[in-house]
């Protein structure tokens, strides 16, 4: 657990919510409320993808690109969720203090690709003093996909400048990604914030809050959702679709010329999604057994599968069983209507 997390932990108590190995989540006071502050969250939430209580507005601050990365600053009102550590989750509470909910996407400009697992660092600074440095959590929401994100106070009304850096893509990149993403990139966007402007983001009560399902995305110009591509729209040949623990995931395969690029005769991918919005679900740990031989899959980003896990494997005969079991669920913070998912994840099998 990163030393912020153990700050955070003693420091707020009470208000930390827990959810346990067994799936079960302490769901915690309301804590004090702010005027951005949403309201308590739902009682006895299924376990599974449910719809939130509430939504606010998003604004766009700005774009800005530093070598191969593109990165899109925005604010929202103060929002609550969850960190996962294992499968432990601990609720985050925005304070009284808080100003917003500051996020940031990263991806390729070329193709579209949102690139998790960058490791993003966001500084503010106001009159050239600094305001506040953080580690930001990754995380995930329903409204935008996959995106760095935190609260922060903000003093008061002006001018800020918001630095954003990236330590680069270490997970293992294929195909026109290869050689790209590995270095480290800084941008700066000016922050022009008003209170009053804060105060337009309404937050507005969701319709069936608590059922299953999922509030639709929210389109930003200029700045990409984290969205799987559909199974037809993949390249290689699409070798079924499994759920566990509510997350989809679609088995590909890709032979000849198109596994090459991942030094394969073979290639097997995994593409992991949310059910109902089709987001990417990054930072998985999983595992594939395939005719008794166990094989550890890769996280991966490439620019025509996108995120996914795979693996070279030996020809795929007909009627083989495959199983796929995950290690580790994502280590993504999640947003309300998403904490309670992708936590219990069994192993899941199908027959090719």
């Amino acid at each position: 657990m990163r030393r912020r997390t153990l700050l955070r932990v003693a420091g707020l108590g009470g208000a930390v919510g827990v959810l346990g190995t067994a799936g079960c989540l302490d769901r915690g006071g309301a804590g004090d409320r702010g005027p951005g502050t949403p309201p308590p969250p739902l009682e006895d939430p299924p376990t599974a993808v449910y719809r939130p209580s509430n939504v606010s507005g998003t604004r766009l601050v700005g774009v800005a690109d530093d070598g191969p990365f593109r990165f899109g600053l925005l604010y929202s009102l103060p929002s609550r969720f969850w960190e996962l550590v294992g499968q432990t989750g601990y609720r985050r509470d925005p304070t009284p203090e808080d100003s917003i909910h500051l996020m940031a996407t990263v991806w390729d400009p070329d193709s579209g690709v949102v690139l998790p697992e960058v490791g993003l660092t966001t500084e503010v600074r106001r009159d050239g003093d600094l305001v506040t440095e953080e580690a930001v959590y990754a995380m995930l929401s329903q409204r935008l996909g996959f995106h760095y994100g935190d609260n922060f106070a903000l003093p008061g009304d002006g001018e800020y400048t918001v630095r954003l850096r990236v330590g680069g893509l270490q997970i293992r990149r294929t195909g026109a990604f290869a050689d790209r993403f590995a270095d480290p990139a800084t941008v700066e966007v000016p922050l022009q914030f008003e209170a009053a402007d804060r105060a337009g983001l309404e937050r507005r009560p969701v319709t069936d809050a608590g059922r299953p399902g999922a509030v639709e995305p929210s389109p930003v110009v200029d700045v990409p959702n984290a969205v799987a591509r559909s199974p037809s729209a993949l390249p290689g040949t699409h070798r079924g679709q499994v759920r566990t623990g509510d997350a989809v995931l679609d088995v590909l395969s890709l032979d000849g010329e198109a596994a090459a690029q991942f030094e394969a005769e073979t290639y097997l991918a995994v593409v992991v999604r949310t059910p109902y919005n089709g987001m990417v679900l990054p930072a998985m740990g999983l595992r594939v057994t395939l005719d008794g031989a166990e094989h550890r899959l890769l996280r991966t980003v490439d620019p025509d599968l996108g995120y996914h896990y795979g693996v070279a494997v030996d020809d795929l005969r007909p009627g083989a069983r495959l199983t796929l079991t995950t290690t580790t669920p994502p280590q993504v913070a999640r947003h309300e209507g998403y904490e309670t998912a992708f936590v219990e994840m069994p192993p899941v099998s199908l027959t090719l």
